[in-house]
């Protein structure tokens, strides 16, 4: 007999409802993923704020910055240049910020016309020793107007006024400005003469690099201005070479020491020339005035005696024949003699007796012999 139709053993009992177990599993499922979900919302929240913060850019003091979006400058001219401070834009790849030192004080150089070196010993500023000859394709040099080769050196120092210009008008601005430097030093050593260039005119020459310079700076509108420039220059340092160009130099040192010489005895003449001949003709403008003061006096003294004269010819004569012989012979020791011409107007005769005794002096008178008080 089976065990279920067995009155003695109870029935087993009955299983549970076939949906109890998967609404558990449910449940648990839920929680599970409702606890997924709101970590998800955490991570989503912190990435988008973390998306939205990785916009934030700070351009420093001596910075200048460009937004770009998409690869295009945002704004036109100055409202397309951030200033210093916090700035935000839209994190990459929508938004870009290109920083620019334009306060910045920058350097370019050129060595296209300097010997072979390098770094390090351009560093510690310390020579390479000089070769047998030059080479073309190691050492580089500029040539000057009269066909001579010497080593030239430029430097110059310059701050970005236009970053835009600066950024974007050239693939590579700093390159394109080096290039200039050489064109510049390449020309300018072209116009002068190598006696020019290393003794007489070193400062013409080096305003002849900076004036070029600037020029091809400005029909490039680079947005760069210069600060200050510097060039170099200097004779081929082979032995040989070298010995020619210090003899050269040597010789004109001592033609300019010759020639100041000469300058300075010769001022030193043309002063004194000069000094001499302003006294002379100092000398005889003083000579003119008094002279011509003195003939006005006489003939301002005429003018006034001339009525008198005029009046009576013969009294004033005679007055003034007075007056001379009174002033004439006011200091004379002797004897004077003045014998006025007659009525008739014919001279006088006057006879002198010359070497006579002086006469004697006269003693009083004695009184009578009789006569006494």
């Amino acid at each position: 007999m089976s065990a279920e139709h067995d009155p003695h053993h109870p029935p087993a009992p009955a299983p549970p409802p076939p949906g109890m177990p998967e609404d558990s599993a449910g449940q648990a499922l839920a929680e599970t993923l409702r606890s997924s979900f709101f970590v998800i919302k955490i991570l989503m929240v912190l990435l988008v704020a973390v998306f939205l913060c990785s916009g934030i850019t700070i351009v420093g003091p001596q910075e200048r910055a460009i937004l770009l979006r998409f690869g295009k400058p945002v704004g036109e001219g100055e409202q397309a240049v951030l200033k210093p401070g916090f700035h935000w834009a839209f994190p990459a790849p929508i938004d870009e910020v290109v920083k620019i030192p334009a306060g910045q004080v920058r350097v370019a150089t050129s060595t296209a016309g300097w010997y072979a070196t390098t770094p390090e010993l351009a560093a510690a500023k310390i020579e390479p020793p000089p070769g047998d000859s030059l080479k073309p394709g190691r050492d580089g040099y500029v040539l000057t107007s009269d066909a001579n080769i010497i080593h030239a050196y430029a430097t110059v120092r310059y701050r970005i006024t236009d970053p835009v210009r600066f950024e974007f008008a050239f693939t590579n601005t700093p390159v394109f400005l080096t290039n200039a430097l050489n064109n510049a030093l390449f020309f300018a050593a072209s116009q002068f003469t190598v006696d020019a260039i290393l003794t007489r005119d070193v400062t013409a020459f080096r305003e002849k690099v900076r004036h070029r310079l600037e020029q091809l700076i400005e029909e490039a509108r680079l947005g760069i201005v210069i600060e200050q420039s510097d060039v170099q220059a200097r004779a081929p340092r082979q032995e040989s070479v070298s010995r020619a160009f210090d003899a050269v130099t040597e010789a004109g040192l001592k033609s300019g020491t010759v020639l100041n010489e000469a300058q300075s005895y010769a001022n030193t003449m043309l002063s004194g020339a000069l000094g001499g001949a302003a006294a002379l003709t100092n000398a005889a403008r003083t000579d003119k005035t008094r002279l011509v003061e003195s003939i006005r006096g006489e003939a301002d003294e005429f003018t006034a005696i001339r009525p008198q004269y005029e009046a009576n010819p013969s009294l004033y004569a005679l007055q003034r024949q007075t007056e001379t012989l009174a002033r004439v012979l006011t200091n004379a020791q002797q004897e004077k003699f003045f014998v006025a011409p007659g009525a008739d107007g014919q001279p006088r005769e006057l006879r002198l007796l010359l070497s006579r005794e002086p006469a004697k002096p006269r003693s009083a008178p004695e009184p009578p012999a009789g006569d006494h008080h």
